[in-house]
């Protein structure tokens, strides 16, 4: 009879034992945290939103510990209904909803630095609020606006002066309906296509090209 009373004894030792191993390993810190994500911008141009990342896991992280530890609350995977429960479960969803904020703005700038773009190309494209596509055509938009400023002549062009500031001068004047060739070549065509355009843009009508004009054409 002892010896069924010390087996029973011990069983039920094991049992709470195991349970309560159980409950270690389900909490224990490496299990339960909230990691660190991979893959993310820690250089991101805004460093705060770093910080706050940061700040945001380890605010989950503790919350999460703290009632389970003091109010035997499993926030993750709630064993009870009641209102306190209910209060402390939707507190740390707001917490990890943050964390996943934070994480999302610098896993899609680590994926746009992949792409190419620099902190200050992020740094726009979050501010103009544009998809990726639609940023990269832009930055190139104003790539060749400025490039095409630094190939304007200083003086003025003459009839018959080919170059490839002419070319895509005209090509600028095609894209805004006039029908003229696209040869490089400066011939009054061109001259007249650039007039109408002053005139219709409330510019001085001289068929000459100029920064105004050419800023002009290039909108």
């Amino acid at each position: 009879m002892k010896k069924i009373l010390l087996f029973i004894l011990a069983v039920i030792v094991l049992i709470f034992a195991y349970s309560e191993y159980k409950d270690y390993q389900r909490f224990h810190p490496d299990n339960a945290n909230i990691k660190i994500a991979k893959g993310f911008d820690v250089n991101y141009h805004d460093q705060e939103t770093v910080f706050n990342y940061y700040n945001a896991v380890e605010a989950a992280n503790n919350y999460m510990q703290m009632q389970w530890s003091v109010n035997e609350i499993d926030v993750r995977s709630p064993e009870n209904d009641d209102e306190e429960t209910k209060l402390a479960v939707a507190e740390y969803g707001k917490k990890v909803a943050k964390v996943n904020y934070y994480k999302a703005i610098l896993q899609q700038s680590e994926e746009l630095k992949s792409q190419g773009l620099t902190n200050e190309d992020i740094k726009n494209f979050e501010t103009k609020d544009l998809s990726v596509t639609d940023y990269n055509k832009a930055k190139r938009a104003l790539k060749e606006k400025q490039m095409l400023l630094k190939m304007m002549p200083v003086k003025a062009m003459l009839a018959g002066e080919k170059s490839a500031f002419v070319y895509e001068l005209q090509k600028l004047l095609v894209k805004k309906g006039f029908a003229i060739p696209v040869d490089g070549v400066f011939e009054s065509i061109t001259s007249d296509a650039i007039k109408s355009f002053e005139k219709q843009n409330n510019l001085f009508p001289d068929g000459k090209i100029d920064v105004i004009t050419l800023e002009a054409l290039m909108d």
